[in-house]
């Protein structure tokens, strides 16, 4: 017997159903009666969704690839249509998913509540408290408009959900996009102090270790550091980025581009990329997800033009070490980051389902936002030197007294008289190039409003400007439908 509970598409643990079969107990995983048991269940508290395929489309890293048949998919996002498709890597499916990861999170809270909330359960909750914030914040960034302090108390943002599910059709409420923050600010500081390292099982660990498929310390200074980035208070950038790394020590926690990666091969660049005991992968997350083999594939993704314009230039004055593939059979230029790995449905089964693992924080993030907060409060040194530290182990036969950036550089290259403008131009370029195939330069984009050009045919080309509203995602249908959500405004 299934029974699905339709509630933010969200399947919640203590599902619904006639009173015959809730009166067994069908697995004891549901009896959360230990840490233990809590422990495991917020193994499925980090959203199983993927985020980049759609937000990569919707980008400016992509471009029309004719070579290649459409998918709606990826398709859609870059119209900026509403995604219709409602399979993987769409955003109805990261939707669903990170609800059910919020509903997980839920169901520890509500278990250690009832145990007491008795202080050896610190740790369960303060990981689930913090995974609450972090898909919830996921969800507003994607689908409410981007934070501004003047104007987020008007936004409808989305549901915030703290309870477990318990009924069907239950209606909710989107508040407001202040009310969203507010609300992932009280999880996330809630939770941060509670985390604690050591009560991780080690299976997922590294060898030191570290695990890195959960919030540990260092993650979530991670996702504070990018939370404070959207809400612009950047004094609480720079104090989380800080504390990632205890010994302020980022230059030998980043990916080795310029040394180590340039021995690699392929196969063992994507096998290294996501691996957890690469130290710059703060949290991985294994997501239900065709990205590691279709990235270099679509339709709309990096050609020979946006390749160009990512990584052939700079302000640095040299080359970026990044391995750059070219496939002569579907004419896309790319970067090897990821690994698929099948999962069969079973021991002797040729079914399956295809999983990619995504780095969801990494130090490189947390370097260049600490860089962005110093740009915007204009400590333009400061944020010269965290550019420098990225910059030193990127370009191709570093050689500091050349390659590093300072102001006459940037000038001489983007031509902005504003040192502060000029700065963060630099920023945000060194992001772009950092994190191409991984959906960050959507947020990029929408934190600054950046434009938006998408050749459609032929040199014809159209645009998505500042306050445009197919910035924000369109809402599932049936989270309208049967949930009653305000749809966003086209």
């Amino acid at each position: 017997m299934k029974k699905y509970i339709y509630s933010l598409m969200v399947v919640g643990i203590a599902v619904s159903g006639c009173e015959d079969f809730l009166s067994k107990v069908p697995d004891n995983r549901t009896i959360l009666d230990s840490k233990e048991k809590i422990a495991e269940l917020l193994v499925t508290a980090y959203p199983e969704g993927n985020y980049i395929p759609f937000c990569e489309a919707m980008s400016d890293n992509v471009e029309d690839n004719p070579t290649q048949s459409q998918d709606a998919r990826n398709t859609d996002p870059y119209f900026w249509r509403n995604v219709n498709a409602t399979a993987q890597d769409t955003p109805e499916n990261y939707w669903s998913s990170c609800y059910t990861a919020i509903a997980a999170a839920n169901h520890a809270l509500r278990a250690i509540a009832q145990a007491g909330d008795l202080p050896e359960y610190n740790a369960q909750k303060g990981e689930a408290l913090v995974a609450r914030a972090y898909a919830h914040f996921m969800l507003v960034t994607l689908f409410s408009k981007t934070y501004e302090p003047g104007t987020a108390a008007f936004y409808p943002g989305i549901p915030y959900v703290t309870e477990p599910e318990t009924e069907s059709l239950k209606k909710y409420e989107r508040h407001t996009v202040e009310y969203v923050y507010n609300m992932v600010e009280k999880d996330l500081t809630e939770g941060l102090p509670l985390i604690d390292d050591e009560s991780y099982v080690t299976d997922d660990a590294d060898a030191n270790g570290v695990p890195r498929y959960h919030f540990t310390r260092a993650a979530t200074h991670a996702f504070a550091s990018r939370f404070y980035l959207f809400k612009k208070d950047y004094a609480k950038v720079i104090e989380h980025a800080s504390q990632v790394f205890p010994n302020g020590d980022f230059a030998s926690n980043l990916r080795p581009w310029n040394t180590t990666y340039r021995t690699y091969a392929m196969n063992e660049l994507i096998t290294a990329y996501t691996r957890s005991s690469e130290k710059t992968n703060l949290l991985l997350c294994e997501t239900l997800s065709d990205w590691a083999f279709s990235y270099n594939t679509l339709k709309y993704t990096t050609g020979v033009n946006t390749k160009a314009a990512i990584l052939d230039n700079n302000p640095m004055q040299g080359n970026y070490a990044y391995w750059v593939y070219y496939s002569s059979s579907t004419q896309v230029y790319f970067v090897p980051k990821f690994k698929d790995h099948f999962v069969r449905t079973g021991t002797n089964a040729n079914t399956g389902f295809t999983y990619t693992i995504v780095p969801l924080f990494t130090a490189e993030e947390v370097l260049l936002n600490r860089a962005e907060a110093y740009t915007m409060q204009n400590n333009l040194q400061a944020a010269l030197d965290d550019m420098n530290i990225l910059v030193s182990k990127r370009i191709t036969d570093y050689v500091p007294q050349y390659h590093n950036l300072n102001a006459n550089k940037i000038y001489n290259f983007y031509k902005e008289s504003i040192n502060q403008k000029a700065t963060l131009l630099a920023v945000l370029d060194l992001r772009r190039a950092e994190f191409i195939h991984e959906g960050l330069r959507w947020f990029d984009i929408l934190r600054h409003d950046l434009t938006v050009t998408h050749r459609i045919r032929d040199g014809e080309s159209i645009q998505l400007t500042a306050g445009d509203p197919r910035r924000v995602l369109q809402l599932p249908a049936e989270a309208i439908s049967l949930g009653g959500l305000e749809p966003n405004p086209r």
